[in-house]
């Protein structure tokens, strides 16, 4: 019998970056694959691969009751509508909401993919240990599903849920992150010219593209030679989102490039002698820095969850504090003035990749994960 295979991500472009091989997989090993997800310009894309989509009506930013009763709503028709066999819910709001309707809704078998803990977790002040409080309340019900999986990214996630939610071991896997195809983001040699130091990522305050503009501005003054290169867009559905006039004044400065969004992401990097991402976020464990250790490229990260996670420090890239641009600006100097200590990271970072993020080893575990609890349920 065909069986049906169900995921809930916050946004179609988050999908096919992050889970698309996982659903291609399952496709062909005979699931029906649904796609419920916020829609931007993706829905042919993802109908194309023969997904049927269901658009939601998420509010990544909000925090209010009105749109969390609104999203749930929807996710109560449409999981008594399909009647998955299994629900993937991917990235905190999709867990909390998708994993009290499961309940609800006596769905068989759920996935709740972790992908960070975000910034509620890493907040200070009085207004974060509330909103920690009732986040964790809400964990608590959610995964209280009696056939259920929650995936983890790095250890430091794990320990933190897994205490708050009260989640036995059993519930448990590791699976580090969403994984690189090896053949398309292969190892190249280091291109000729001055330096290109790299920050992809969705121009966010957490992500630490201000301190990647002071540590630039920093290295200028000194007069290290390099391009600072910013790849990606803002995100105003994010309240951490920079804005265009911040970004075109560091470009009239001179001291950033504005790339804007890219998809070849393995020709960008190709063109990089450094990767960078300085996040003070709450990480899973980001993609860009696995795609950089596949291509043979030295990284500069934080010394923060799923960041930290992602390298070995001192062999495939440097960690440094966060929000700390002295610091950032001091490591990238290293880098950008020893060409051969970049090669040897970046050499054992491809080895790296090859040991622990190859895409095929993670779509096998997620499969894996889907037989072990339809086998269960």
């Amino acid at each position: 019998m065909r069986r049906t295979l169900l995921f809930v991500v916050n946004v179609d472009w988050f999908f096919l970056s992050h889970r698309l091989p996982i659903a291609l997989e399952a496709l062909g090993q005979g699931y029906q694959v649904h796609i419920a997800t916020a829609l931007t310009d993706k829905f042919d894309e993802l109908q194309g691969y023969g997904f049927i989509v269901h658009p939601l009506v998420l509010n990544r930013s909000g925090t209010g009751l009105g749109n969390a009763l609104r999203t749930m709503t929807q996710l109560w028709i449409l999981f008594r509508a399909v009647r998955p066999d299994v629900v993937h819910l991917v990235t905190i709001k999709p867990i909390l909401m998708g994993g009290i309707v499961a309940r609800l809704t006596r769905v068989h078998s759920v996935v709740a993919a972790v992908s960070g803990l975000g910034f509620v977790f890493m907040d200070r002040g009085a207004k974060a240990v509330v909103r920690r409080g009732v986040v964790t309340a809400l964990y608590r019900v959610a995964l209280r599903h009696r056939n259920l999986k929650v995936i983890f990214q790095n250890p430091n996630d794990r320990d933190i849920l897994t205490t708050l939610a009260h989640l036995p071991m059993s519930k448990v896997a590791m699976i580090p992150g969403s994984g690189v195809d090896l053949n398309q983001f292969n190892a190249t040699p280091l291109p000729q010219g001055v330096p290109v130091v790299l920050l992809a990522s969705r121009l966010l305050a957490d992500k630490g593209v201000r301190e990647f503009v002071e540590a630039a501005r920093l290295l200028s003054i000194q007069r290290i030679s390099a391009r600072f290169c910013l790849v990606g867009d803002i995100d105003p559905a994010n309240p951490s989102s920079l804005t265009h006039g911040e970004l075109n004044e560091w470009a009239r400065e001179g001291l950033v490039e504005l790339w804007g969004q890219q998809s070849d992401m393995y020709r960008v990097l190709a063109s990089s002698h450094v990767v960078v991402l300085p996040s003070n976020y709450g990480e899973g464990l980001p993609k860009v820095l696995q795609e950089a250790a596949a291509c043979g490229r030295a990284v500069v990260t934080t010394d923060h969850p799923g960041c930290r996670d992602a390298i070995d420090p001192g062999v495939t890239g440097i960690l440094v504090p966060v929000r700390n641009a002295a610091a950032l600006a001091g490591a990238l100097k290293i880098l950008i003035k020893d060409p051969v200590r970049c090669q040897a990271m970046g050499k054992a970072g491809r080895a790296l990749a090859e040991r622990a993020f190859d895409v095929r080893q993670v779509v096998a575990a997620h499969l894996c994960i889907y037989k072990e609890l339809l086998d269960q349920s």
